[in-house]
């Protein structure tokens, strides 16, 4: 298994729909919930995601300060379902939050998380700064990072 992290115009066609792919399945599919998945962030953002036998098993973006918050940010992440359970996440977000603070030279970092992983994202050091609202039908809550 390896670990990317790429801009958007460093992905290949086959990368970008193998992101587009799973980020479907996740979201729409599986979460049940129509939606515009392709947001036009996507250009914007960098790609870190996980590859076994060519096939996306974890995935996120980082969107730079400006494309959704004035801070920093991460979104759309996932770990495909037979792949849950073993760490993949924990792994996934700490790559993102270290590329973060070390490359993108960030200290606070904005989220939009669904409710229910509200204290995953806590693990991390994310306060919540909303009262949980609903965004497409899915409990959501705004949380922040301050990376020390």
């Amino acid at each position: 298994m390896d670990w990317f992290l790429k801009r958007f115009e460093e992905l290949t066609n086959i990368e970008l729909y193998n992101i587009l792919k799973e980020r479907t399945a996740v979201f729409v599919v599986e979460q049940n919930c129509p939606y515009p998945e392709v947001d036009g962030k996507d250009p914007h953002s960098y790609h870190l995601y996980k590859e076994e036998n060519g096939e996306i098993i974890a995935y996120l973006r980082v969107l730079p300060p400006g494309v959704s918050y004035k801070e920093a940010s991460i979104g759309r992440v996932l770990v495909k379902k037979e792949y849950r359970g073993q760490g993949i996440a924990e792994e996934l977000l700490r790559r993102g939050l270290d590329f973060i603070h070390d490359e993108l030279k960030r200290d606070t970092v904005k989220i939009q998380a669904q409710d229910y992983l509200r204290n995953f994202y806590g693990s991390f050091g994310f306060k919540a700064i909303t009262e949980t609202y609903l965004e497409d039908n899915i409990p959501h809550v705004d949380m922040l990072l301050q990376i020390p």
